[in-house]
């Protein structure tokens, strides 16, 4: 069946998926105080209101402290942390412990975030036992919600993670655990047969029960068409500005890198050089000896 004769297929459904996020917050009737910032519910909730959804990364405790008090919808515990904390080239290395570690952390500075944690390289390709064994670390370790790469041969997998209570956000585009594959970071869905597999991939994760799906490195109309076709949010990193919100890395928006920036980056803050000035003076104050002084030194 092609990409345009499944976009009607979900007509029947929408009701039923709506109906199914509605019934299935683990924070119903909650007082609000007790709430998480959000829940999976209220991901296509925002969609139905017309507000854009904000997703930052994080991978530790101090980070997640400054983004608790801040207005973002969610976080983001991304396999990334693999190459922005651990220095390794890709995120073909992150481990499931490693994720279970950052969420962790992040958990414990944003103690009332929703987090999403990431299932890394293959751990949701085995057998269904250890797939649901791997999902219970991150939620154990704080998560709300994990995030699995891919729809080919993953569909399944999602649906049996859903039904045992665990709320699934997609990510489609340049899933980067696929980067072999794909022969290095490209935009995806360029070609006509790659955005009709891109649009059909993202309704049959609606289908399996996602609550969202990243979508990254596509062009902007065909992020704004996904977006269009689905009841559920599509958050986009790379995808334009069609889409239901967006996510970024907190160390690109931040300015901490020291290398070229994707193109979709926006930097809010060049962190690194605060940061390197930072060093330098207080390097300055420490050889000079005007650090400390009388006022941060005790009597």
């Amino acid at each position: 069946m092609g990409a345009e004769s499944s976009l009607t297929s979900t007509t029947w459904e929408s009701e039923t998926i709506r109906e199914f996020f509605a019934n299935t917050s683990i924070h119903k009737g909650l007082d609000p105080k007790d709430r998480y910032q959000m829940t999976a519910p209220e991901f296509i909730s925002r969609k139905e209101q017309g507000k854009p959804i904000s997703m930052i990364t994080c991978y530790d405790s101090w980070s997640a402290a400054i983004i608790a008090e801040t207005d973002m919808d969610c976080i983001l515990v991304g396999d990334s942390a693999s190459m922005v904390m651990h220095g390794y080239e890709s995120t073909i290395h992150a481990t499931i412990e490693m994720m279970a570690a950052h969420t962790a952390a992040v958990r414990r500075g944003a103690p009332h975030a929703f987090i999403i944690g990431d299932m890394p390289f293959l751990s949701n390709r085995i057998s269904r036992d250890i797939v649901l064994q791997n999902v219970r670390q991150l939620m154990q370790a704080g998560a709300n919600a994990v995030k699995i790469e891919g729809a080919k041969g993953n569909l399944d997998s999602i649906s049996h993670i859903v039904d045992s209570g665990v709320p699934v956000m997609g990510h489609l585009g340049l899933t980067p655990q696929a980067v072999n594959q794909f022969g290095g970071y490209r935009v995806q869905g360029k070609e006509e047969q790659a955005r009709r597999v891109l649009i059909n991939e993202a309704l049959q994760l609606e289908k399996a029960g996602c609550f969202a799906i990243v979508l990254e490195c596509v062009p902007a109309a065909l992020g704004e068409e996904i977006a269009e076709s689905l009841i559920i949010p599509i958050i986009g990193i790379g995808a334009g500005n069609g889409v239901d919100g967006q996510v970024l890395v907190l160390q690109d928006m931040l300015g901490m890198g020291t290398g070229k920036d994707p193109k979709f980056v926006r930097r809010y803050l060049e962190g690194a050089k605060l940061i390197r000035e930072a060093l330098n003076q207080y390097h300055q104050d420490v050889t000079t000896k005007t650090f400390p002084s009388k006022k941060e030194s005790y009597a």
